[in-house]
C-alpha cells in the first residue's frame, strides 16, 4: 500500500464520480495528534470522536450506503488502563448522545465485534441504539468495537463447526458465501474502499475477509485533523482506480 498524496489536477467534484457503496475507515492517529500538542492521549480520542460524528453524517448526506469505522480493536485492551478507561467513558457518552441526537437522522446503527467484554451498561446502550435505529432507511453505520478480523473468522469457524456437528450444515457446502454469512457483516456488501489516515501502511486486522478486493487509500493526515475535503479526495482517488477483481 502506498501513501496517497493529492496532486494538482483538473477540478473534480463528487458529482462527477460514482461513489463506493461501502466505505471502511481505520480511525488512526489520535494518540500522535495529542502527543504533538503536549496533551494526554485521551484528548486525542475526544477530538477523534468529534471528527467521527462529523464524517459519519457527511457520508450519510452524500449518499454512502454503508460505512464501517474501526473504533476499538481486540488488541486495544493492551493499552494503559487509564487510556482504556477514558475510551470506555467516551463510548458511553457517545452512545447516550446517539440515542438522543440521531433520532432525526436516517442512520442505522450496528455494532460489530465481541461486545461481551464490555460493561453491561455499554452493552445495553449498544442494543438500545440498534433497536431505536433498525427501522430507519438511510446509511448503515457499523461501529467496530472489540473487533479483530482474525477473531471474527475464528468465531465464524466455530459456529460453522457447531452447525456441522449438529447436522445443520454440510461441510461440503461451505463456500465463500457461507463464510460471509457467518461474519458480523452478514447481509452487507464487502467494502469497496478502505481509508486509513495517519500514513500507516497496515490493515491492522480490520475486515480481513471482507477487504479481499477493497481499494486502500492511505492518507498522511491524523484522524483528528481529518476533514470532509480529505474524504472527498479519497473518494475521487477511488473513482480513478481500475478494479479488476483478479481479472484483466
Amino acid at each position: 500500500m502506498a501513501l496517497f498524496k493529492k496532486k494538482p489536477e483538473a477540478e473534480i467534484s463528487l458529482q462527477d464520480i460514482i461513489l463506493p457503496e461501502h466505505v471502511g475507515i481505520i480511525m488512526d492517529g489520535n494518540g500522535r495528534w495529542a502527543k504533538k500538542r503536549g496533551l494526554p492521549r485521551s484528548a486525542g480520542h475526544t477530538a477523534g470522536a468529534q471528527v467521527f460524528r462529523k464524517i459519519a453524517r457527511y457520508c450519510s448526506n452524500i449518499g454512502i450506503r454503508y460505512l464501517t469505522v474501526y473504533a476499538f480493536s481486540t488488541e486495544n485492551w493492551k493499552r494503559p488502563k487509564d487510556e482504556v478507561d477514558a475510551l470506555m467513558r467516551l463510548f458511553k457518552d457517545y452512545l447516550e448522545e446517539a440515542i438522543r441526537d440521531f433520532k432525526d437522522d436516517s442512520i442505522i446503527l450496528r455494532f460489530i465485534g465481541d461486545r461481551s467484554a464490555f460493561s453491561p451498561e455499554l452493552i445495553a446502550l449498544m442494543e438500545e441504539n440498534e433497536t431505536e435505529s433498525k427501522d430507519r432507511d438511510g446509511m448503515v453505520l457499523n461501529i467496530a468495537m472489540n473487533y479483530g478480523g482474525r477473531a471474527e473468522l475464528i468465531t465464524a469457524m466455530r459456529q460453522m463447526a457447531r452447525e456441522a456437528a449438529d447436522g445443520t450444515l454440510d461441510p461440503d457446502s461451505i463456500d465463500e458465501q457461507v463464510v460471509s454469512d457467518h461474519l458480523y457483516t452478514k447481509g452487507e456488501p464487502d467494502p469497496d474502499l478502505i481509508i486509513r489516515p495517519s500514513g500507516e501502511n497496515r490493515t491492522s486486522n480490520f475486515l480481513l475477509w471482507q477487504s479481499a478486493y477493497a481499494e486502500y487509500v492511505i492518507m498522511d493526515v491524523l484522524w483528528p485533523d481529518f476533514k470532509e475535503k480529505d474524504l472527498d479526495a479519497a473518494l475521487i482517488e477511488y473513482a480513478k482506480r481500475n478494479r479488476r477483481f483478479g481479472g484483466v
